[in-house]
């Protein structure tokens, strides 16, 4: 029994963030029922569909929103469900007669969960993108990035997933809350760019304090600062460092048999530079495994760079069940952790309309083979 046991959740199929929230809240227990729509034409990267990990524990329908039929289903399920998320750009749920209007006329509680690139109004509305197109516009990007280079996409972790997804959910969620207190449902509206930006607030912060430079790769946070980057081994893998506060350096300087007292001091950015070329030199000189090994059991916040295979066999990943191996599909188990009511992973990724029948079925409708009536 999730946390989420009992709520109801209609999704319609997209890619990226709306995916990514429906994954979350399946774990956490709602049912979560995905709506593939007849004859829609590819979206996104095609791929089998075992391994769409983010479509993982819910169950599909598919419908033609293009036929009454199919909207009027649609419209049905919505009455029965708490939230309802889309991905589609402003107006195509309006346009097919299955916007807000149309289904919270006939369920007045119903979270209507909506999420695009640039939200629901502005200029760039109506405007095709990506994450990358999302985080330059709210200035994430820029921030990426070596110092003498361009900025570096951050695969589409930022906008897609964080400033998309995650920001989803914690908006129906709450939306969901507030509903169940005044019967009244609303429409969230969730858009990567400010999702983006969001992310950024801690940055923003700094940056009104006059502690962060525009200039990327010149802060301690974006690789400027030498004790908080990425370094090469001898065997040509990486070292991550983070050792911020003061006991820390002196832990990372001690294991690097570097006498602090001789080091450029940490708080001359003019000698940073200097100061990196040191660290780069010293920890040049031996493997991973053996700095590995020396690390080890320290607080000088000194980190192998692994893969995701790697990770997937690292003792602490393998104590806490961090990823998990679902009929050969490597993914992340689900998080966070609720000790009385644990999320878990209940059904593979669905094929396309593999339960419209028991779906429509199980949650009151008739005639499910014609999909158009009660």
């Amino acid at each position: 029994m999730g946390v989420l046991d009992g709520v109801r959740v209609v999704e319609l199929a997209g890619f990226g963030p709306a995916p990514f929230c429906a994954m979350l809240l399946a774990d956490m227990g709602a049912d979560v029922v995905r709506i593939e729509r007849a004859n829609a034409p590819e979206r996104g990267i095609p791929i089998e569909h075992r391994f769409e990990v983010m479509n993982r524990g819910r169950r599909s329908v598919e419908l033609d929103l293009k036929t009454s039929a199919g909207r009027d289903m649609l419209l049905q399920l919505a009455a029965r469900a708490e939230i309802l998320i889309e991905g589609y750009r402003p107006g195509v749920m309006e346009r097919l007669g299955v916007g807000p209007q149309d289904c919270m006329g006939l369920n007045a509680a119903l979270v209507y969960g909506r999420v695009t690139g640039y939200g629901q109004d502005g200029p760039l509305a109506q405007s095709a993108g990506h994450d990358i197109n999302f985080i330059a516009a709210s200035g994430v990007l820029d921030t990426i990035g070596p110092a003498n280079g361009p900025p570096v996409p951050p695969l589409n972790l930022i906008a897609d997933y964080g400033g998309g997804g995650m920001l989803l959910a914690i908006g129906v969620l709450a939306a969901c809350l507030e509903a169940r207190r005044s019967g009244q449902g609303q429409v969230v509206d969730a858009a990567m760019l400010d999702g983006s930006a969001l992310l950024m607030a801690g940055t923003f912060g700094l940056q009104a304090a006059g502690l962060w430079q525009e200039s990327r790769g010149s802060n301690v946070l974006d690789g400027g600062a030498p004790w908080y980057g990425v370094y090469e081994t001898s065997d040509g893998r990486h070292l991550a460092l983070g050792a911020v506060e003061p006991r820390f350096y002196a832990q990372l300087t001690e294991c690097l048999g570097l006498d602090q007292e001789k080091l450029a001091p940490r708080s001359d950015r003019t000698r940073w530079g200097e100061l990196r070329s040191v660290f780069a030199s010293r920890i040049a000189q031996r493997t991973r495994s053996e700095w590995d090994a020396i690390f080890e059991g320290t607080d000088a916040c000194v980190s192998a760079v692994l893969s995701s295979r790697e990770a997937a066999v690292h003792p602490h990943v393998v104590s806490r069940g961090s990823l998990v191996t679902v009929q050969g599909v490597l993914q992340p188990a689900p998080a966070p952790r609720f000790s009385r009511t644990p999320s878990e992973l209940r059904r593979p990724p669905p094929e396309s309309g593999a339960h419209t029948e028991e779906v429509l079925l199980e949650w009151g409708l008739r005639d499910p083979g014609n999909c158009a009536t009660q």
